[in-house]
């Protein structure tokens, strides 16, 4: 019946001249047919409806086939399949299809319909300010002025060009102001693009130090403001293929910091100051092949990152860091699929600045069952599986209590998932307080609810064990990896 339905509607959509449809190639006879399965097709045109807003260009930068070209049938599928994803990763539309209109029995027009999402949206900030639901709640003894509120603005589509747009002004526990404005393109070959970033945060309570692999927060007698940060960047982008990314990133970071942090934490930013400045300069590589980038169920990510922090001689700092990140994702049923991640990361040096420590309990390095901890070091390694078997997936029509078409349906997916993380951390400095984690194997496991929601928006319920013999309940708002 969809089908039937299609081909009628593009059929009326050719014959009306629609100024929506975007056409290229040469003119055909638009009566569909129905041959048998061909062994080659030739894309004679492309349409595009539904994007009322949306460049066509964009979309079509996606696409791995042209016009006036033959392809193997069955090869020609699996690329349509793909390039719906694609666009759909866009995250530009809530619904993608891509339709061929046979004209012949080696031809076909090509129907793509999308469905836009609302672009602007405007957001109230109410977040807990710590790492994650159990730190604050466990750790911090669910204590309400660590708090974050505020206002955030995103525009995903300026111009209908897929420029982004960010301003978030955020007060409570901690003040931040952050401008970014990205344009995946300005060519016309489409391969290079810039980004620009400021961000201004300040702070009267900030962790210091780890202790017993917990964060120590301090706050002084007058609640002054303890830490500033100013920082800003400028981003190189280079899309060679349609999976694989090049970043280039060169910024500028300034920490200043109260005095009587120091009188804590003496080495808290490892020079004779109280402020902290450098430029930095980070390149990257990504190759991206996720079938959806909020919760993959289906293709590989890869992501390689050198920083080099410090770049003149008259600079506070003079550190390399480096970061890899490996997940792979493989259905195994209709609805069953297998979740790996491997996250890496090593300082070249024995001590950082306590702004740049990393560790497991730091986004995205975690193991679960240890989200009440923090096990730093200068060298990590976490691997991370998930088993998990889709239960739900339903689909709510919206349309008769709100009439914005872009919110007209609600889809919901849940997941079963059975968990097991592990990974080490090392550190040099074998720190006797936080020798309990450091240095050793551990490991996690448990099982969850993964919830699917409105704009690939996703909530997690997990309960986990460590090899320490803890268990806990945990709630998170991403997916793990």
């Amino acid at each position: 019946m969809r089908s039937f339905i299609t081909y009628i509607f593009f059929f009326l959509l050719v014959m009306a001249g629609s100024p929506s449809l975007i056409c290229l190639g040469q003119d055909t006879s638009y009566a569909p047919v129905n041959p048998s399965t061909p062994e080659r097709v030739k894309v004679n045109n492309i349409y595009i409806i539904g994007n009322q807003k949306t460049e066509k260009n964009i979309i079509l930068r996606e696409l791995d086939f042209t016009t006036d070209y033959y392809y193997d049938w069955e090869t020609f599928l699996g690329i349509i399949k793909a390039d719906e994803q694609k666009i759909y990763n866009l995250r530009l539309f809530t619904e993608v299809e891509v339709t061929p209109l046979f004209t012949g029995d080696e031809e076909v027009e090509i129907l793509i319909s999308v469905k836009e999402r609302w672009y602007i949206l405007p957001s109230i900030i109410f977040q807990l300010a710590d790492r994650n639901f159990a730190e604050w709640w466990t750790n911090q003894g669910r204590d309400l002025s660590r708090v974050n509120y505020g206002i955030r603005i995103n525009h995903a589509n300026v111009g209908g060009r897929n420029e982004k747009l960010r301003f978030m002004a955020q007060f409570g526990f901690t003040k931040a102001f952050d401008l970014l404005y990205s344009k995946p393109y300005i060519d016309k070959n489409q391969k290079h693009g810039l980004a620009i970033q400021l961000t201004y945060t300040d702070q009267k309570t900030i962790p210091i130090a780890s202790e017993f692999n917990r964060q120590v927060f301090f706050t002084n007698e007058t609640e002054d403001i303890l830490r500033k940060n100013l920082s800003g960047a400028l981003r190189y982008t280079f899309r060679r293929t349609f999976y694989n990314f090049h970043f280039a990133t060169l910024g500028y970071n300034n920490t200043w910091l109260n005095k009587d942090v120091l009188v804590e934490n003496p080495n808290y930013l490892q020079n004779e100051g109280n402020s902290l400045r450098y430029f930095y300069l980070q390149y990257s590589f990504r190759h991206d092949r996720r079938d959806n980038v909020a919760y993959a169920t289906d293709g590989e990510l890869l992501q390689l990152t050198g920083t080099k922090y410090g770049l003149f001689s008259s600079e506070d700092i003079n550190e390399i860091e480096f970061n890899v990140v490996a997940n792979k994702y493989i259905p195994l049923s209709d609805k069953f699929h297998y979740a790996g991640g491997l996250t890496a990361a090593w300082f070249l040096s024995n001590r950082q600045p306590y702004t740049l420590v990393r560790g497991i309990g730091y986004n995205p390095n975690f193991i679960r069952g240890y989200e009440l901890n923090v096990i730093e070091g200068q060298q990590l390694y976490v691997q991370k599986n998930s088993m998990r078997f889709k239960f739900l997936d339903v689909a709510f029509d919206l349309s008769s209590y709100l009439r914005l078409e872009q919110f007209s349906t609600l889809p919901f997916k849940m997941y079963l998932s059975a968990n097991f993380d592990h990974g080490f951390v090392t550190d040099r400095n074998r720190i006797p307080e936080n020798a309990r984690l450091t240095n050793k194997y551990l490991f996690g496991y448990g099982a969850g609810i993964d919830v699917v929601g409105f704009y690939d928006s996703v909530l997690r319920f997990e309960y986990s064990f460590n090899n320490q013999g803890e268990g806990n309940f945990f709630f998170n708002f991403k997916a793990p990896f």
